[in-house]
């Protein structure tokens, strides 16, 4: 049967986010025929997070090794044929993977697929706008935004994607923040994906997480120049092949 590996990167989890998330993963309703497998890689020397996380195939690092590190030793658990990410204190809606995983039967060739993420503040959901028009995105496109506006235009850490090019891409980038990011910038490069235009997932901000806007962003300069030069590189490196004829709809 065929199976998808959601990867769950931990590190001194917030016990009720962390329940709420593995909630969110054994309520999925997955397409006829798949199954799940939920791995959580736990950071940091003192783990606490194997009981708060039932169902999961759970590991610890023993050390602390950062986001990028933590999800890539997941991934070297992963079984499925696609991967999808959920950080510990986001939400997956009950239907998220069976709205992602038909995409890429719909549409053959693309390699990620997100949906769209509401913000959840205090408990509330609160719509996030979109920045470009959903459905079939172009290879390259991603990649353009970024360099207009210095933001990753789609919310990137709900990707889906297939387990082999997340592993032939490196995985998630040794960067303190924009680890996704980094990925989903060089994969967009090379390969046509689709932007669901339906809520999946629920993005939570709470002034713990690392990229709450009162943390102090020491690296953003050197993130910024590891993204550009890895888009650069996927670019001039002979690894582009042509993009399927397809537009946003």
């Amino acid at each position: 049967m065929p199976l998808i590996s959601i990867i769950t990167a931990v590190r001194t989890p917030i016990g009720d986010y962390l329940r709420q998330a593995a909630a969110s993963v054994a309520a999925q309703r997955l397409p006829p025929g798949w199954e799940l497998e939920w791995l959580v890689q736990e950071d940091g020397e003192t783990p606490t997070a194997r009981a708060l996380c039932p169902g999961a195939l759970y590991e610890a690092n023993g050390a602390q090794l950062g986001t990028g590190t933590t999800r890539n030793f997941a991934l070297t658990r992963a079984r499925g044929e696609l991967v999808a990410v959920l950080d510990y204190d986001d939400v997956l809606l009950p239907d998220g993977l069976a709205t992602l995983i038909p995409a890429f039967d719909e549409h053959p060739g693309i390699g990620w697929t997100i949906g769209q993420a509401d913000d959840l503040i205090n408990g509330h959901r609160v719509a996030y706008p979109l920045a470009y028009p959903c459905g079939l995105v172009p290879a390259g496109t991603i990649g353009r935004l970024y360099e207009e506006t210095g933001l990753c235009q789609a919310a990137c850490a709900g990707l889906v994607a297939p387990t082999e090019l997340v592993r032939a891409f490196g995985g998630w980038g040794a960067l303190p923040r924009a680890q996704d990011v980094a990925l989903f910038i060089a994969l967009s490069e090379v390969f046509d994906g689709y932007q669901e235009p339906s809520v999946t997932w629920l993005y939570r901000k709470h002034p713990d997480q690392s990229t709450h806007p009162t943390k102090l962003d020491t690296w953003g300069e050197y993130q910024d120049r590891f993204i550009r030069q890895r888009l650069n590189a996927v670019r001039t490196g002979n690894l582009l092949r042509p993009a399927a004829d397809c537009t946003l709809t």
